[in-house]
Formats: structure tokens, sequence, C-alpha cells
């Protein structure tokens, strides 16, 4: 058994089966193990971004590692945004990349590069092998450290003469260690100022937007009146019909410190304190008042649904009643394209059970509460703000939970970042709508303009400007093999969504907002 082989057994045993793969030379005698050793999926990426972006809507969808491949440090390197975004979403990923061969690295050969160092920055865990021998423990050690709670980014070098050399040894990694449970104390000091009938936040991140840690804040809140908060981005969060209808922490800075005003207490589960995504002039930074006391129940990698639970207890919260039934959003359906007429069809179209990734940057601001009424469903985000996720995260959602529709809210100019995540689809006959939002310009940075104080001119107006030439979606789709329509109209728009999701694969309709 050479090494490659030993890593591909270790992969296997430690619950890796979907890798996300852009391969180069390097990495040629593991893509020859897959050939010999069944069990790996493969999925084919053209851009180390899709593969990235795609392992990290696997992993949040299938709640195991995904496994991604790419070529030497400069592979890794395009691949860095989106691992930016898994770290942030806590999600769980293995990296394997190659390396030149240990004796041919000293004569610094073009690839050659700081690959640990880049690999550092978006994980806790990083090795480099050093023989055949040990590349299966190397591996099972990048498992491990990737399952450990609350789940990181793990990577793997993978030098060529490691994973041709004979001598490997295949590992089994050990189990996960659990997740830490929140203390005592921190349960009491809590309850403690929840009983205390100031204003309060429960800030809600992480597996604390998870099923069971909505169902006890809402028992907290039924109990003290708390207010229960999800992060600005967020991993995963089930929505819609039957679910707790908990607000986000709103991403403006002025709305956002308007959501903490007069708070007196914060309690914060599975979530750092709250800060502004940016730093505006005359603006604090972080976003309860000066005088909120901030407690923290569960840290980002201690058990948050199961600390929510035994908070509720403690405040002897009754059972949560059932969410109450909550009207379609209100809009017209016909005519004009407008945000309501946006939400109020796609709240009656979403399909059972669907996954609804959010890149809608700032058109779609207000979709999240609009469709509290709709469909159960599970609602994703990019989490570290790197844009050019959307594609490649509906791309893995799609594998890590075949059978349910995935529909992307997706603005124009960040998915030209990722289009690459189309063919893709269209290789994997992913059911996948992609709602293109073509508004033909970089809104959000135009609106940002206001909040830092500053003036744009034309010259700003042109680096925020995609209309010269025009971006045409459904023949950019067409060409990745994905059918495309465009709509102007509501009534078009609700048409080309019914049709969307009726059928198996992929479909793009582009919107023009």
């Amino acid at each position: 058994m050479n090494g490659a082989e030993s890593l591909v057994h270790t992969l296997l045993a430690g619950g890796v089966d979907t890798c996300f793969v852009n391969p180069g030379t390097s990495e040629m005698h593991f893509v020859a193990a897959l050939d010999r050793i069944p069990g790996l999926r493969c999925v084919l990426a053209l851009f180390e971004g899709v593969a990235s972006g795609a392992a990290d809507g696997y992993a949040r969808l299938a709640g195991k590692p995904a496994g991604t491949l790419f070529h030497c440090g400069p592979g890794l390197a395009n691949a860095l945004a989106n691992l930016h975004n898994a770290r942030r979403a806590h999600s769980p990923v293995v990296n394997i990349v190659g390396d030149q061969a240990t004796y041919h690295r000293p004569l610094d050969p073009p690839l050659t590069a700081d690959t640990a160092g880049w690999a550092r920055g978006v994980g806790g865990f990083v090795r480099t092998a050093t023989s055949a021998g040990g590349v299966g423990a190397d591996a099972a050690a990048a498992i491990t450290a990737a399952r450990t709670p609350p789940g990181q980014v793990a990577t793997l070098i993978l030098p060529a003469d490691t994973a041709w050399g004979e001598g490997g040894i295949a590992a089994t990694p050990d189990p996960p260690p659990p997740t830490p449970r929140a203390s005592a104390a921190a349960v009491a000091e809590a309850a403690r100022a929840l009983r205390s009938g100031e204003p309060a936040v429960l800030l809600l991140g992480g597996a604390a937007a998870g099923e069971a840690g909505l169902a006890a804040a809402a028992r907290i809140r039924a109990a003290t009146g708390a207010r229960p908060l999800v992060e600005t981005f967020v991993g995963r969060i089930p929505r819609g019909r039957g679910r707790p209808a908990i607000g986000r922490v709103p991403y403006p800075i002025d709305a956002a410190l308007a959501a903490f005003a007069g708070a007196r207490h914060l309690v914060a589960v599975n979530a750092p304190p709250p800060v502004g995504f940016f730093a505006y002039p005359g603006k604090p930074g972080r976003l309860q008042p000066p005088d909120c006391a901030v407690h923290v129940l569960a840290g980002i990698g201690q058990d948050g649904p199961e600390a929510l639970a035994r908070l509720a207890e403690a405040l002897r919260a009754p059972a949560a009643p059932p969410a109450a039934p909550r009207p379609l959003p209100e809009g017209p359906v016909r005519g004009a394209v407008g945000p309501e007429g946006v939400a109020a069809i796609l709240a009656r179209a979403l399909p059972e059970d669907a996954i609804v990734v959010d890149e809608s940057i700032s058109y779609g601001r207000d979709l999240f509460a609009s469709l509290a009424a709709a469909a159960p469903h599970d609602w994703l985000q990019l989490c570290g703000g790197a844009i050019g996720e959307g594609l490649p995260l509906a791309t893995g959602a799609a594998i890590g939970a075949p059978g349910r529709r995935v529909i992307v809210l997706q603005g124009d100019g960040s998915a030209m970042y990722t289009l690459q995540s189309l063919w893709t689809q269209a290789r994997e006959r992913l059911d996948v709508t992609t709602i293109l939002l073509a508004n033909r310009k970089y809104a959000i940075l135009l609106k940002e303009f206001a909040g830092v104080g500053a003036i744009p001119g034309p010259t700003a107006h042109g680096m925020m400007d995609l209309a010269d030439p025009a971006l045409d979606w459904p023949r950019l789709a067409g060409g990745m093999g994905v059918e495309a329509a465009r709509a102007a109209t509501l009534e078009r728009f609700a048409e080309l969504l019914d049709h969307a999701n009726r059928r198996p694969g992929p479909f793009l309709i582009e919107l023009m907002v």
C-alpha cells in the first residue's frame, strides 16, 4: 500500500466519503488511488473557490466533514476566501493539498509556496506529511481535528513522494470529543440576569440556532420577555411554518444598534458579543449599549442547545406553545419587479423542506423575515463576509442533502466570482434553482458610501457599475450547461420559478431588478 492508498482508506474510515476536487500533477497518485479504492465520491470543480465553498455547504447539511483536494499552495490560495467562510461557519472540512516531493522542494520550483502559512489563516490544524508510512496517521489526526466541536477546517499537506512511496498504513480516526457543556455557574448567572426583569437579549449563533436551540429560546422568551436574535450571518437556521419566528441582527449599523438599544443584559449562546460588520465614523464598534452586561451562557465550542434547555428549566419556563400561524407576505404578483412582489411569490412557491442559500446582498435583505410563513426550510448564508460563496454553497448543500430542492438568492456581481459552480451543478445534475438578482451594479457599495460619510463621483460610480457591457446570465448559464431564462415581470418570475422547482436538475432565473 502506498501513502495515497492509505490516505483514501483513512478518509473513508473517518466518514469522509465526498471530496470536492481540482487536482494537479502533484496529486496524481492520490487520484489514481481513487480508481482502485471504491467509496469516495469525487466532485470536480473548475475553480478551487467553488470546491471550498461546496465543501462548506456539504458539511452544513450532511453534518460530517467534507474533503477537498487542491493543487499545491496556489491551488489552496484560490480556495482561501470560501475556506474563510467555512471557518466562520464552523464547518468541518478536511483539505488535502498536494506539494512538491520532499527532496524537490528545496530546489524552489515555480509552484513552491508558503502553503502551511496560508492554511493556518483558515484553520486550527495544519500538518505536512513527511513519509508514506505516516500519511494515514496524519490524515486521521486531520479528520479528528475537523470533527472537534464546533467544527473546523483542517489541512493536510501531501508532498508527492509521501503519496507514491510504499509502506502506507491506513488509520482509524479517533471519535470526536464530546461537546463540552456550559458550566452550572454560567446557567445560574444567565438565569439571575433574566429574572431581574430588566430588558434582555438572547443572542444565538452556531448550533444554538438549530431546532432545539430555537425551541428553548422561545420558551425563555415566553417566561421572561427576553428577545432572542440570531447573528446577522448564520450557518444554518430552520425557518418557515411551524418554527419560531426569531429575528436576526440587522446588517446596517444604525438598525443593528437600534436592535440592542435599551438592553441591560445580553446572554450570548454559541456567539461572541456582537460587533458592527465595519467601523463607521462616529459610531461604536460594539452593538450592545455600554451599560449592558454580557453573560456568556455557552461559548463557541460548547453545547448551546443543551445550555438553553437547562436555562429554560432553571427559569421554570413552560413548554413552548406551537408557533402561531403567520400570514404570507402581501405584495403584488403581477407587473413590475419589486422586493415586496418577489417576497410574496417566493413565500408561496417555496417547496416543502427546501434549502435557501442567501447571497442576495442588498436587494434581498428583508427576505429572511418575509419567508417566515413559507413552507418549512433551512436558511444558509456565507458567514465570513467573503462574497462569491452563494453558488458553491448551494452546490455542496444539494450534494449533502439529496432530494431537497435548493433555492439560491444570488446577487449578480458576487455570482461572477464563482459562476463555474453552474458547470458542476449541471455535471452532477443537482436540483438547484438559482434566482439571479440582476441589478447590474455593486449596489451594497453604493449604500456603504453613505455609511462611511463619503460622496461617490463619476470614478467611484464607474467601479460599481456592471452594465457596460451588461452581463447576460441566460447565455452564461447556457454555456455551463444550465437551462436559464430571464424574467422582467413578476408574472414571468412566478412562471419560471414554478417551472424550475418542478423539473429535475439546475435552472437559473435572471430576475431583472
